[in-house]
């Protein structure tokens, strides 16, 4: 036994030492084919660029969109606008997705949200350059820039057959993640989370701690279109609604270092409190997190689409020259076990048809078919594939194919359409003194509109102006409401039409605790102790 042991150590010595040797050799090699290709290529090459070339390639190799290498002066800008919270620039949300750019995310009452750009836009030019050619870290080094100066774009867009044309004003970026609070009608709070930031916990604290006092009996979180951002806020945000050393989210990686389980650190603040978290398409990163936790906790039921599916932990590592290296070194699951993170050449059923809806986001149906399921603590079936699977699907108001077509027309004119609403509301405001949230524009008022379109350079036929209309009204009101009112007043007219909302203050309605709330999600089974409604024991 002793021999047999001294020589497979000896075996695995010398295959170390052969592994050694064969890396080092290749890096040689590596050196070989540099040095050859600067002195004999045809035409001349700079040896830095085939440094970074080299760079570009063993990270595309790894087929991850979020690991990067960041020139000095590109980390500067990622940690201006990721943890600082204030930033110059246009206010998108972007990921690689297929290849392209892609905008995950306009932020409310910024330049990309104010032009009219949409989740699921991908770019196609620059400044003149080709999208194509960039990774996300190079496009946002070129969408940032002084504030007051401007960037063209061109998007693509489904549906639309050529490049859309944009032009958008740089701006001084400050991001408050709750922009208001309401106590709805029956004691529902609602609470709209756009983004996680450094103060996010501390800005929910507050809004929720206020409606609390004012009798709020029941909570709608809205995390719809919150593209995530610091993992710390997206545990403090979960961490407000769980009991002592729950757990909130965990992150696997090879290394030993990115092995760690968070758990909720202090009391549930709000015990007993029916919740509903409301999530879509663009509801990513540290959102997924806080909707994951609550879910898998029977903590909250959570209405709306699944979730876009970033659950990946990545690691700034300094190099020399103050570069950085951004690398995936983790992937975060729920407390079920859930991977947060969806793999993008994964698709279930719902995402083969998306519908245009009235706010100008492409949505997708249930896509339950095919994914893998999981226990939440209570015992309700959850499912898993990457984001997260509503408990309760609903679509927005979506658009007939008729309706479509003209929006599309609509489209072809750029930013020329979002700016003569922006431009017709002001009016319309300025004109209408004593107007108040609910209101609804006359055929009249759209017809005005229509002929004041020449003036800011758009063109569009009556017709798809006619086929466009229900969408038409719609931006332009929650447009109108928005200049009159601010984002409190933008929900409130937009409201009546939001389909999601509705369902999750329905399951609210009357709920006096999570247990009550968690029965009327269909399909839902009964709490311990409890016999659904309709049904009886079983043998």
């Amino acid at each position: 036994m002793v021999a047999v042991a001294v020589i497979t150590g000896g075996w695995l010595l010398q295959e170390g030492v052969e592994r050694a040797e064969n890396v080092y050799v290749k890096v040689r090699l590596f050196q070989e084919v540099v040095d050859r290709v600067e002195s004999s290529f045809v035409d001349e090459v700079a040896r830095e660029r085939l440094y970074d070339s080299a760079i570009e390639g063993l990270l595309d190799e790894l087929k991850d969109p979020y690991s990067s290498f960041l020139a000095a002066k590109d980390f500067e800008n990622l940690r201006i606008q990721g943890i600082e919270g204030e930033y110059g620039g246009v206010g998108l949300e972007v990921v690689e997705r297929g290849g392209w750019v892609t905008v995950v995310s306009p932020m409310p009452g910024t330049p990309g949200a104010r032009a009219g750009l949409k989740p699921g836009d991908q770019f196609f030019e620059i400044d003149g350059v080709a999208a194509d050619t960039m990774n996300v870290d190079q496009a946002v080094a070129i969408l940032r820039g002084k504030p007051g100066s401007a960037v063209s774009v061109r998007m693509l867009r489904p549906g639309v057959e050529e490049p859309i044309p944009f032009t958008l004003t740089r701006e001084v970026i400050q991001l408050r993640a709750v922009p208001f609070a309401l106590l709805l009608e029956g004691g529902i709070g609602y609470v709209p989370v756009q983004s996680v930031l450094e103060s996010s916990s501390q800005e929910v604290t507050s809004a929720l701690d206020s409606l609390q006092r004012e009798g709020m009996k029941g909570l709608v979180v809205d995390l719809r279109g919150n593209p995530g951002g610091v993992l710390d806020q997206g545990i403090e945000l979960a961490d407000l609604f769980l009991p002592r050393g729950t757990s909130i989210v965990e992150t696997r990686g090879r290394a030993r270092d990115q092995n760690e389980t968070y758990k909720a650190t202090r009391a549930d603040r709000y015990p007993g409190l029916p919740v509903v978290v409301l999530v879509d398409g663009t509801s990513a990163s540290a959102s997924e997190i806080v909707a994951g936790a609550l879910q898998d906790n029977d903590r909250a039921v959570v209405v709306g689409e699944s979730t876009f599916g970033k659950g990946l932990v990545q690691s700034l590592y300094r190099l020399s020259g103050g570069n950085v290296l951004r690398l995936t070194t983790a992937r975060w699951y729920t407390p079920a076990g859930r991977s947060i993170n969806k793999d993008q050449e994964t698709g279930f059923n719902g995402e083969k048809t998306a519908l245009l809806t009235l706010s100008g986001r492409y949505a997708t149906g249930p896509d339950l078919a095919g994914r893998p399921t999981y226990t939440s603590a209570g015992g309700r079936t959850l499912f898993g594939g990457g984001g997260i699977a509503p408990d309760l699907f609903v679509t927005p108001e979506t658009l007939s194919p008729d309706e479509e077509a003209g929006v599309r027309q609509l489209y072809r004119q750029g930013g020329a359409f979002q700016e003569a609403v922006f431009n017709q509301a002001v009016r319309f405001v300025a004109a209408n003194p004593s107007l108040r949230p609910g209101f609804a524009l006359s055929d009249q008022d759209l017809g005005d509109f229509l002929r004041t379109l020449p003036e800011w350079g758009v063109t569009v036929e009556a017709g798809d102006f006619r086929a466009a209309r229900r969408f038409i009204a719609y931006q332009l009101e929650r447009e109108i409401a928005l200049q009159a009112w601010g984002q409190q007043g933008a929900f409130q007219q937009g409201a009546r039409r939001d389909a999601q909302l509705s369902h999750a203050l329905e399951l609210l309605r009357g709920a006096s605790s999570m247990d009550e709330l968690l029965a009327r999600v269909p399909g839902a089974p009964a709490p311990a102790g409890e016999t659904a409604p309709g049904s009886g024991p079983t043998d």
